[in-house]
């Protein structure tokens, strides 16, 4: 039997796979469920963000569904033991190195962007964004005090070709199922990194991949770009620093942050890591008002690139439109319903 392990995490985490649990329960009955302790509140209890049996879990596993880590709470917590780098660990020790972070604009809730609707509708743009390497892996890093008192912070921006080169592969492949089009993003200009970035993206669609139109593009520009004409992008290639700022950016002409999922995938047949992109939204946590539809459609992503199972991917996203369609909006949409009303309204059109 396949199986997805669920690891609910802080904040509002635990709130928005309850959600995605009811919905694989129904769409998918031979799915076996798992849960762990993960993030903070592994931490409280167990002592580590993240155990080592949960690694091994993780990595046994078909699929892997988070829900959100971190929070005040654990700020003086000792780096190596917050939530955040039991994230970090996670993705490296299942090897997930492209991030993909689908920012596409449901037609029910194109008036909920920030922006006009004639430049968010119809919006579909694939992010990938590499996932285990770049500024939040490199060495050295840390803080240290200088000779004359002061405090100096160091983190250390580090990509091999090869880093390079397997997370531009999955670029290039998923433009060739979409509008053939990749962007890379970077900062050629004025970082190292990002001249080699350039060289390398550049070499491989030369090399494997000259059908598909390529791109270069500074990630400022991106970020500029993004708002003022989103819709000229197809799949936006990036670092992993440039790439959670473009990310998160680009959900918001969606119209929440709670509305995109995403997908970290390795090598093939190795399980997948599928996460909201929001955060654990401590200021909301145990309202049960945390929109759940980006878990849930993390949720779809797994069952497309882990599971199997396209057909019920298209069943769920669709299960979602149906419900937006209908009206069904939480909080940040603009609605009153909350999270769990919002998992009643996907479960009732399907």
């Amino acid at each position: 039997m396949p199986t997805l392990l669920l690891l609910p995490g802080d904040g509002i985490g635990p709130e928005v796979t309850a959600q995605v649990r009811r919905v694989a329960e129904r769409i998918m009955p031979e799915l076996t469920l798992e849960t762990r302790l993960f993030g903070g509140c592994s931490f409280d209890d167990l002592g580590t963000p993240l155990t080592d049996e949960a690694l091994a879990l993780a990595r046994a596993s078909d699929a892997v569904l988070m829900g959100a880590v971190g929070g005040p709470k654990w700020a003086t917590a000792p780096r190596h033991l917050r939530p955040e780098a039991g994230l970090l660990n996670l993705r490296s020790g299942m090897g997930v190195f492209a991030n993909l972070r689908p920012a596409l604009c449901f037609p029910a809730l194109a008036d909920a962007s920030t922006l006009k609707r004639e430049v968010v509708e119809g919006l579909d743009i694939m992010i990938v964004r590499e996932l285990t390497g770049g500024v939040y892996f490199g060495q050295p890093r840390g803080v240290e005090t200088l000779p004359d008192g002061q405090r100096r912070g160091v983190d250390t921006q580090v990509y091999t070709t090869s880093e390079i080169e397997r997370v531009s592969r999955v670029a290039f492949e998923l433009a060739r199922g979409r509008r053939n089009k990749v962007t890379s993003a970077e900062k050629s200009n004025v970082m190292e990194t990002g001249l080699l970035w350039r060289e390398v993206v550049t070499a491989l669609r030369a090399r494997d991949y000259a059908d598909v139109t390529l791109e270069h593009m500074l990630a400022d520009n991106t970020a500029m770009q993004l708002v003022k004409n989103p819709r000229q992008f197809d799949v936006i290639l990036t670092d992993n620093l440039f790439g959670d700022i473009l990310s998160d950016e680009a959900a918001q002409l969606t119209g929440s942050l709670g509305m995109l999922p995403s997908a970290a995938i390795g090598v093939a047949g190795s399980p997948g890591l599928y996460e909201p992109i929001h955060g654990s939204a401590p200021d909301i946590a145990g309202q049960g008002v945390a929109n759940p539809l980006a878990a849930i459609l993390s949720f779809a992503m797994a069952l497309r690139w882990s599971l199997g199972r396209a057909d019920l991917a298209d069943r769920l996203t669709g299960a979602v439109e149906s419900a937006l369609s209908g009206g069904a909006r939480t909080r940040d949409l603009g609605g009153s319903l909350g999270s769990g009303e919002m998992g009643d309204a996907v479960l009732a059109c399907l």
